[in-house]
């Protein structure tokens, strides 16, 4: 070990060169004490017990295979369907595409990229009629999800030669935002330049639309394209391949059983760093209040201890928080489906060599996977219709499922209206489908993974450490068929109060870091604009330019834009901004109180209300554009407000002031956390 060789200067001047540095006693001993460090830290690491939220992800075993090759090799693949993905749609989607393989005489299996070596790409051709698809879905600015991060970063400094390898792409994004599809894109147009061949066109999923009909649209085209290439055909085989079985237990210690979110920890003191997407952590509610005085939304600020976890973060980060069901919808769906929910079940992968062994921890209970892993309340996607068709016992309602299953004018224009608009979620559908029972171990198999939801967070390390704060509006809304539909996640935070039935309330939570970020140097000017919710991250920002006057540094000037309803009623942290603003920390508080004339007004009229100031800040000062909310509406207002502030105040022509708004987006200097 490098470390224990002894520094020369240490050692006496006066030595006889020809006496040996160590005695022969000496060596004995630095090898034994070697020895039993290394074996320490070998059986050390074994004897670790796995945290419950790592074994709860079911993570592989250590002698996991990296190569994706020699395991298409020995499974008769040839199909291989990696995936970027951060809430669980692309990796739907791979494993769509993966089972529709063995319809026209292909295998194939979906792959997490994060798990193998993705180097291995030149080998593809090494099996015979080889595909390579990526189902890549891009995050926040144009960045890869957290799970295609490496393969990125492999991509852009690759000089392999792919001759020979075939793939093609299918791209997930949202045309709200600036840089749609940007990751899908970029895999594409790289592979090709590494000399793979494309064997079908790129595909484009737009969540701002239909993603769904994007896909199926996509796919109905992509393998006839697929047959054609290889001169293989279809098998004509429709009916339904399970991926799972069912297997029932009857002895099982209840300690061996999965039970859920707050049962994964034994004890709160058990939880160890670092915290992540496979291991959060389980953090203590300390605050949670009402922010509105009125009004019938409910408006929440809620505060997480994460005292001793070691997690870091900063302004500008989100939090995700995994979520429960509502123990009515779950209970519902076992009364329709007249099963035990208790019923001790795991559901075992048929493919033995696949690194995925359930769909979601196992062994369980139905009513825990129903609870805590499975989306119960977003609307079933078109291949879940097309899977339970074959369980409704009227002809007409098994007709209905597979013409919305198809990708048919009338099909899609029926799942449509019927399922999307009507905001209909699989306990909707079992409702309106009496004569639609499946096994609900099927059901389980189909309905993908419950994923966390991300909140920008509402405060600064550098005040509150151990600290984290959510501000979020809760969902509800009624639809269309008179079912009232409420958001998973910020219901159950508002019933997050600091004890649960006796106990402390908790919510497991992670960090992901964001590019959202203050200027390095605080001495520049910040424009923030944030309607509602999206006044998070600049809660945040704010806190830190008072600590940072407070170490007596220059702090530029600090804009802030904030839109909301009516001032008596939902002027979300007034006091705390007024306070700012008193204490010159905020150089300017604008709101803007959209109903509280008959004239709506938004922040984007605010900001050409002060088209002089803004202009000088961003142009002659280099303030930094922060844009936080609605990525459909808002953010687009706001943009082609500054098109409009450059067009007319720097004299330029149109495409001159949408090509200078994009150069600050390139360098940094306006930046969107947006939501659609």
């Amino acid at each position: 070990m490098a470390d224990t060789q002894p520094d020369p200067s240490t050692q006496p001047e006066l030595m006889d060169e020809n006496e040996p540095l160590f005695s022969n006693l000496d060596i004995f001993l630095f090898s034994l004490i070697a020895g039993l460090i290394i074996y320490w830290f070998i059986f050390r690491k074994k004897s670790d017990p796995i945290p419950e939220f790592k074994k709860l992800e079911t993570a592989p075993p250590t002698t996991r295979e990296t190569s994706f090759i020699e395991k298409m090799k020995k499974t008769g693949k040839n199909i291989a369907v990696f995936y970027g993905s951060q809430t669980g749609t692309a990796e739907e989607f791979a494993n769509r595409l993966a089972k529709d393989a063995h319809r026209y005489g292909m295998k194939g299996m979906a792959a997490d990229p994060e798990e193998y070596d993705m180097g291995e790409l030149s080998r593809l051709k090494e099996i015979e009629n080889s595909l390579a698809i990526f189902c890549m879905a891009t995050y926040g600015e144009g960045d890869p999800t957290d799970n295609a991060q490496e393969f990125y970063d492999w991509l852009q400094e690759c000089d392999a030669d792919l001759g020979g390898f075939n793939y093609t792409v299918f791209a997930l994004g949202n045309k709200t935002y600036e840089h749609y599809n940007a990751m899908g894109k970029y895999v594409d147009k790289r592979l090709a330049e590494l000399g793979a061949q494309r064997i079908f066109d790129l595909g484009m999923g737009d969540d701002d639309a239909n993603l769904e009909e994007d896909f199926v649209s996509w796919r109905e085209q992509f393998w006839p394209a697929v047959c054609e290439h290889f001169g293989v055909e279809a098998t004509g085989e429709e009916s339904s391949i399970r991926q799972y079985e069912l297997k029932e237990h009857t002895d099982l210690n209840m300690n061996k059983i999965y039970t859920g979110e707050l049962g994964r920890l034994k004890s709160f003191e058990s939880q160890k760093p670092p915290f992540d997407a496979k291991n959060p952590f389980l953090a203590l509610v300390t605050v949670n209040r009402k922010l509105n005085k009125g009004g019938e939304r409910h408006l929440m600020h809620l505060e997480l201890d994460i005292t001793g976890s070691k997690i870091r973060y900063e302004s500008g980060d989100h939090v995700a928080v995994y979520p429960t069901n509502d123990t009515a919808i779950v209970n519902k769906i076992g009364d329709i489906l007249g099963v035990d929910l208790d019923t001790i079940i795991s559901l075992n992968n048929l493919d033995e060599e696949s690194n995925k062994k359930h769909p979601f921890p196992c062994p369980t209970t139905y009513r825990t996977a129903l609870t805590h892993y499975l989306d119960i309340t977003n609307s079933p996607r078109t291949n879940v219709l097309y899977e339970l068709a074959q369980y409704a016992s009227e002809p007409k309602e098994q007709e209905s499922m597979r013409k919305m299953a198809s990708s048919s004018p009338e099909g899609k224009a029926l799942y449509q209206s019927w399922v999307l608009d009507s905001c209909r979620n699989i306990l909707a559908v079992l409702e309106d489908l009496p004569s639609l029972r499946p096994p609900i171990d099927h059901l389980c198999e189909l309905l993908p993974r419950l994923q966390a939801r991300y909140y920008s967070i509402a405060s600064s390390s550098k005040v509150h450490p151990n600290s984290i704060h959510i501000c979020a509006v809760v969902v509800e809304y009624e639809t269309k068929t008179g079912r009232v539909n409420k958001g998973v996640a910020t219901n159950w935070l508002k019933n997050k109060m600091q004890t649960d039935n006796g106990h402390k309330a908790t919510v497991p939570m992670y960090i992901r870091k964001s590019q959202f970020r203050l200027p390095f140097k605080s001495t520049n000017p910040v424009i923030m604009i944030g309607p509602g919710t999206g006044i998070a991250p600049f809660m945040g920002f704010i806190q830190e330019r008072a600590w940072l006057k407070e170490q007596a540094k220059d702090v530029g000037e600090t804009v802030l834009f904030f839109g909301c309803r009516h001032k008596k009623e939902d002027f979300l942290y007034q006091e705390e901004l007024e306070e700012f603003e008193k204490n010159e920390v905020l150089t300017e508080l604008n709101v803007a109180f959209s109903r509280d004339q008959e004239q709506k007004v938004y922040v984007q009229h605010l900001l050409k209300n002060n088209k002089e100031a803004i202009w000088r800040l961003v142009h002659t000062d280099n303030a930094h554009i922060y844009v936080c909310g609605d990525a459909r509406n808002m953010a687009r207002d706001v943009q082609n407000s500054f098109y409009e502030i450059a067009e007319e105040l720097g004299s330029l022509s149109r495409t001159q002031a949408v090509d200078y708004i994009k150069k600050l987006m390139t360098k940094g200097r306006y930046s969107q956390d947006v939501w659609s």
